[in-house]
Formats: C-alpha cells, sequence, structure tokens
C-alpha cells in the first residue's frame, strides 16, 4: 500500500477476486467526518452486484480452490493476511481514522486488533474437534464439524477494520465463503483489507466485498436464497429486518444489536481505578460503540464524590479532527450528530442537570460532525436519556441505594449486551455478576482491551449468537452426525 491521498479516491468492489466497479457505474461519496468534506467515492452496488458476489462464493466453496484448502491450509493464509495487516499498519490506520474521524491512537489499535482476529482464529482453523459418542454395539457415532457454505455478512460503520476481522476471520477459518457488505458510511478499510487477502494468497471468491446503500446491498445480501448463514451488527430495528429475511430463507442468524451498558459504583470502589475506565468507556469513539457503558449507577453514599470526580475529567476533555489525536473526535455522520444533539438538547429541555461538557478544540474544522462529550446528573431512572441508546458520548448518572436496588436498576432496560461492576467485596462481585442479564460482565475492570479471546454477544434486545473466541468458530459452523453400522 502507498501513502494515501486526501481526494480522488476511489473504492469498487471485489468480486471473484477483481476489483470492479459496481454494474451500473453508480458511485456514493463519501464524506470526512473531520471537515464535512467529500475525499473519496464507493461503488453503489444493486441486487445485481450481490447476486454476482454470492454466486462468486458460490463457486469458490463448492468448486474452487477455497473449498478444498485443509483448515491447516486456511489457517496458514489467516495468519498471513494478519501478517499483511500488520506490515502496512500506519497506512491502515490513516484511512481508518480518515474514513471514521476517529483519533489517530484509536484507529491503531482497530488496525492492530483486526491482524489480531486473523492471528487468534488462523491459529484456531484446524482445532476444532468433531467428537464421537458412545451408542449400542456394532455402532460407531461421528459428529463432524462443518461449514455452513456461503455466509453473509453485514457490518456497521464504527468499527469497520476490527468488524471485518471480527466477522469474516472465523466465517473463513471454518471454510465458508463469504460475502460482506460495509456501512456506507465507512467502509474503506474493509475493501483495503480485502484486497491485502488476494495478496497474502486467498483464492478468488473466498471473500467478496460488495459496497452500497444497506436498503439496497444490504437488503439483497440478506435476502438473498442461496446465502447459507448470515451475521449482521447494528440497530435493533434493522436486526428485525435481517431475522426476517433469514427466516423466510430458513437460515440461521447472528445479531449484535446494541446496548444500554451499566457501570455499577459501590461506595467501597477504588475510584483512582474506576473513574478512568468509566470515562474512556463512554468516550471511545465517540461514544460510538455498542458496548459503550452509558449508564453510570452509583450508590448513593457516594454520588456526590463520584459527580465532582467526573465533572472535573469531562471538562479536561478535548475534541477535534482525527490528524488532532485528542480525547475524542466527530460523529460519523450529520445525520448521526443531529440524533445526539437531539438527546442533548431534549434532556436539558426537560431540565436534567447538564453536568460537565468536553470542550472543542478552536483548531478543528468548523464543518466536521463535532457533538461534546457530556455528563447528565442525577436522571430518572424512566427518562429516555437512561433508557434509549443513545450511541453517542453521554454519560448518565443514575443514584442506587444497595445492592438489591442497584440488580433492579441495571437489568432494568430493553438491552442487555454488557455490564461493570466496581466493588472490593468478593461475594458481592459474583452476586452480582451472576444477577446482571447481559452478555458480558466485567469486574474491576471494563472492556478487557479488544477481547478478541472472549465470547462476545448480548440477550433480550441486543441480539443473539456470539461473536469472538471459540464461541464465534461453533456459530459459524454446523454439525454432521454419521453412524456407522459395522457388525
Amino acid at each position: 500500500m502507498t501513502e494515501l491521498a486526501s481526494t480522488d479516491l476511489a473504492f469498487n468492489n471485489i468480486i471473484d477476486g477483481k476489483l470492479v466497479a459496481a454494474s451500473d457505474g453508480a458511485t456514493i461519496d463519501v464524506l470526512s467526518p473531520s471537515n464535512g468534506q467529500v475525499f473519496a467515492s464507493i461503488s453503489r452496488s444493486s441486487q445485481l452486484d450481490v447476486d454476482k458476489a454470492v454466486k462468486s462464493a458460490r463457486r469458490a466453496f463448492e468448486s474452487g480452490t477455497w473449498g478444498k484448502l485443509t483448515a491447516l491450509e486456511r489457517g496458514r493464509l489467516l495468519m498471513k493476511l494478519g501478517e499483511k495487516i500488520l506490515e502496512n499498519h500506519e497506512e491502515l490506520a490513516q484511512l481508518e481514522a480518515l474514513d471514521t474521524g476517529k483519533p489517530m491512537t484509536q484507529a491503531r489499535a482497530d488496525i492492530t486488533a483486526a491482524a489480531r482476529y486473523f492471528e487468534f482464529y488462523g491459529s484456531a482453523a484446524d482445532k476444532v474437534h468433531g467428537e464421537t459418542i458412545p451408542y449400542v454395539d456394532g455402532y460407531t457415532v461421528a459428529v463432524v464439524p462443518e461449514p455452513y457454505g456461503v455466509t453473509g455478512h453485514v457490518i456497521p460503520w464504527n468499527y469497520p477494520a476490527q468488524m471485518f476481522g471480527r466477522t469474516l476471520a472465523p466465517a473463513l477459518a471454518m471454510g465458508n465463503a463469504t460475502v460482506l457488505k460495509p456501512a456506507e458510511e465507512a467502509c474503506l478499510t474493509p475493501v483495503k483489507l480485502s484486497e491485502l487477502a488476494l495478496e497474502a494468497g486467498f483464492p478468488p471468491g473466498a471473500i467478496n466485498v460488495v459496497t452500497g446503500y444497506g436498503h439496497e446491498a444490504g437488503a439483497a445480501l440478506s435476502e438473498h436464497p442461496d446465502i447459507d448463514f448470515i451475521s449482521f451488527t447494528g440497530s435493533p430495528d434493522v436486526g428485525t429486518i435481517i431475522q426476517c429475511a433469514a427466516a423466510k430463507n430458513h437460515i440461521g442468524c447472528v445479531l449484535e444489536l446494541g446496548g444500554k451498558s451499566p457501570q455499577i459504583v459501590f461506595a467501597d470502589a477504588d475510584l483512582e481505578q474506576a473513574l478512568p475506565v468509566i470515562t474512556n468507556a463512554i468516550i471511545q469513539n465517540a461514544g460510538q460503540t455498542c458496548s459503550a457503558g452509558s449508564r453510570l449507577l452509583v450508590q448513593q453514599d457516594i454520588f456526590e464524590q463520584v459527580k465532582t470526580k467526573l465533572v472535573a475529567r469531562f471538562s479536561e476533555l478535548r475534541m477535534g479532527s482525527h490528524e488532532m489525536d485528542l480525547h475524542c473526535g466527530p460523529l460519523i455522520s450529520a445525520k448521526q450528530q443531529q440524533r445526539v444533539k437531539s438527546f442533548v438538547d431534549q434532556a436539558v429541555a426537560s431540565g436534567l442537570p447538564l453536568l460537565a461538557q468536553a470542550q472543542l478544540s478552536p483548531d478543528a474544522p468548523v464543518d466536521g460532525f463535532y457533538q461534546p462529550a457530556a455528563l447528565f446528573g442525577p436522571v430518572p431512572r424512566d427518562h429516555i436519556l437512561a433508557r434509549e441508546e443513545v450511541f453517542g458520548p453521554v454519560l448518565v448518572m443514575i443514584p442506587f441505594a444497595d445492592e438489591a436496588d442497584a440488580i433492579e436498576l441495571a437489568n432494568d432496560t430493553d438491552f442487555g449486551l454488557a455490564a461493570g461492576v466496581w466493588t472490593k467485596d468478593g461475594a458481592r462481585q459474583i452476586r452480582v455478576a451472576n444477577a446482571v442479564r447481559g452478555g458480558q460482565v466485567f469486574i474491576n475492570n471494563y472492556g478487557a482491551g479488544a477481547g478478541i479471546e472472549l465470547p462476545f454477544g448480548g440477550v433480550k434486545k441486543s441480539g443473539h449468537g456470539r461473536e469472538k473466541g471459540f464461541a464465534a468458530l461453533h456459530e459459524f459452523s454446523t454439525t454432521k452426525t454419521i453412524v456407522i453400522n459395522h457388525g
């Protein structure tokens, strides 16, 4: 890869191992969140383009080189892609930051995590074993893991590079051929990563990428009758549409649909340890993270103390363009900026105390999509700000009385993705972790880094199925039971 230019970048689809434009030549302008200016274009794929990609994947799986590779050979290709990503680390990070607006430090961490996905699943590809089942005399029964065939992947705009690795690496490790539809707001690194996959030796059709609008290319992929399994990360509303499309074709799906995750701070918590993590968990990627710790539940005995300390922290936060590499960058688009701003404006209009806000750097471009990180509290439990996913850097503080109240409050949400528990009491740690409904519970920490090894997913409206860790390998495969009568 060469050094990035800031203008006139054109990104095409990758279908059957080739860079190709949309069938009708249509394109979509790509805007930089940092300054609101057009700097690139992507292909506006249609149903025809998606169909070509799916057919390419089917050929690769059933009659091409990809379907004939052993698990060991697939793993080696995944490892090679991980190496390619690290070799091109800085260029990919620049592209990720330019496309999403996130600070360069975060973009670099995302590229490192993307490489780690391919390292992890490359080394795991030949370690998914079947089993034998004791049966009646004269019989041997084998349960053999197998790929589904062609898997569809629809990913969001908040972590395009990481999501490329998170969803494709386990699917490829299990032998599936893949078709990826990235979000139109940020899809440049997935295209570049797919090019690197070809350089690493992935055969044509193993990885296909079609860019375009969700209601066009995304819908065409999720509804395609020759997809065997689909993975989606995004909003609950679109997740419902994806799940209905999968049901019509009688296929399975993994859905990760966001959250309203609580951070529960008890009176005995180590605040010096907790508060930096709590702050970062809501400002990372400008709050545009499904597992963002957006509800801060604080025991009433220390509520004022925590409030004072967090006001000081939020007042010191600075926002600016991705190149400035400050605490926060812009939101992804003008639409998202307006959405988050409407939540903040509504909260202020309803009389909620706005305790502190981040400061926008005077050097930040005037047309960027900036929305200052905001701290509110105390917030009533039934307020919209305490119940709906804002998907922006907005933290709400809610007091609780005791352990039972904290658990009830933590579970009083339609979502159940992640939770944080801050206490020195070992017995309480286990009680609360067991009682909180969520796919991940962190005790005296939150997020655990990139967490490639840690199964991730939610309950309730946060979705179902698991990504990351060995759990993802099982999600992207099925089993065949072979019963042998040998007398």
